[in-house]
């Protein structure tokens, strides 16, 4: 692909900055470019200069998921860290990135461009971008709750279960308790139409749940109920209540206004995708289905589903719940309590 370009992160930017510097002759030169877009063209190189600065990558880790997380990057944060860029401004800066390629090629740097073409690599910056949260502000998301109190430990569990499984609003508030499966770290949803299907969750998630059933719930708990996260009426928790609180904690974190558990959702599917799960293990574990009565359906077993969620989660690769998740294939169910002393 390239020439020996395998440098400290310190190398790899004064690398970047050497080229960044003889860019301005290729446009002058060979583009023929007028100064005011010369200009553009070099601020918006400086996104993609602190994209890799923060990443820690370098020239040569260009590559189809790399260009995925700076799009990304550019739509949740690489504003000012806290917001993104409009969908036309993240288009130019990709047209930028490709530009500043085929000028690193001529310089010998690379035999071909390493970034994926316009038609191989199907990014829809033109249409409206989705609404999905950058892996930091997730962090940022999940250290919001006050877990010293019984409902920040409650909404703790709350804000790691929707990430981490990507379920519905309404999935998640029909929760009962004897849906968690501590021995293989499942739960069982019900979907649209009362479908019933599995999803995962890792490691972050099991201590939040675990916590919030052994700490927050039975005091909560009033009189018997199935429900899993219930309010300070010992209830079922409303879906208005899950917005209110998902949308109350994304402010507090300084992450955006506008944040739904819809938000979560999406961004589990993002973080997959980015991670490069493949696109019909994503669409089961969300369970969605087949857009066409005639695309051939095809079958992703429950191994399929674990071994990708295992290694394209954020908050699931860890080696300890790998041995879980594959020791529990062949143990007994975990039962979960359903009274005060769930």
């Amino acid at each position: 692909m390239a020439t020996s370009l395998k440098n400290t992160s310190h190398e790899g930017l004064a690398q970047v900055d050497h080229f960044l510097e003889e860019f301005p002759r290729y446009l002058r030169g060979q583009r023929g470019l007028a100064e005011n877009t010369e200009r553009v063209y070099m601020a918006d190189l400086q996104s993609f200069r602190q994209y890799l600065a923060d990443e820690e990558l370098g020239l040569a880790d260009m590559d189809r998921q790399t260009l995925r997380g700076y799009l990304a990057w550019l739509a949740t944060e690489g504003k000012d860290g806290q917001q993104g860029y409009a969908r036309v401004s993240v288009a130019r800066k990709l047209t930028v990135v490709r530009s500043f390629y085929r000028f690193l090629v001529q310089e010998g740097l690379f035999r071909s461009t390493p970034v994926p073409s316009g038609q191989s690599f199907k990014v829809k910056v033109a249409k409206t971008l989705p609404d999905f949260l950058g892996q930091r502000e997730v962090a940022r998301l999940m250290d919001a709750p006050d877990e010293s109190t019984i409902h920040g430990i409650r909404d703790k569990a709350i804000l790691e279960t929707l990430y981490a499984s990507g379920v519905r609003l309404s999935e998640i508030h029909g929760l009962n308790v004897t849906d968690v499966n501590f021995s293989r770290n499942e739960l069982l949803v019900r979907g649209k139409g009362s479908k019933e299907r599995l999803v995962l969750f890792g490691k972050p998630t099991e201590e939040a749940l675990r916590r919030y059933l052994n700490e927050s719930r039975r005091d909560l708990v009033s009189k018997p109920t199935q429900a899993l996260f219930l309010n300070r009426y010992g209830e079922r928790l409303s879906r208005r209540s899950f917005e209110k609180l998902v949308h109350r904690y994304s402010t507090e974190a300084g992450t955006r206004s506008d944040v739904h558990p819809h938000t979560l959702r999406h961004t589990f599917a993002t973080h997959m995708l980015e991670g490069g799960a493949d696109l019909r293990v994503i669409q089961e574990l969300l369970g969605h289905s087949s857009p066409t009565t005639t695309q051939v359906y095809t079958h992703v077993t429950k191994q399929e589903a674990l071994t990708a969620y295992l290694e394209h989660h954020p908050r699931a690769d860890e080696p300890a719940m790998r041995t879980i998740w594959e020791d529990s294939i062949e143990e007994p169910e975990e039962q979960v309590s359903t009274g005060k002393d769930a």
